[in-house]
């Protein structure tokens, strides 16, 4: 096992968005930051982070959630 350090941080993300991420920490059975770590570390090594059957998952999550962004959106202007 490796010894880490976590550091609390705080975030600004997209309403929808972080609405689904935490629906689907959930459904994985993980903390909110357990997922955001897991995404991170796979996108860092160029791997997909997720299965065809956790993927499924997530578009019935963004159905309920009304999250319509795609990752062509990474540039948003936010309301004041």
């Amino acid at each position: 096992m490796v010894n880490i350090e976590r550091t609390q941080t705080g975030v600004r993300l997209e309403r929808t968005t972080l609405k689904v991420l935490k629906g689907l920490a959930e459904y994985l059975d993980l903390s909110l930051g357990e997922l955001l770590e897991g995404i991170s570390l796979h996108a860092f090594e160029g791997k997909a982070p997720f299965t065809p059957t956790t993927l499924a998952k997530i578009e019935q999550l963004k159905a309920v959630y009304g999250l319509t962004l795609t990752s062509a959106a990474h540039r948003l202007d936010e309301r004041q």
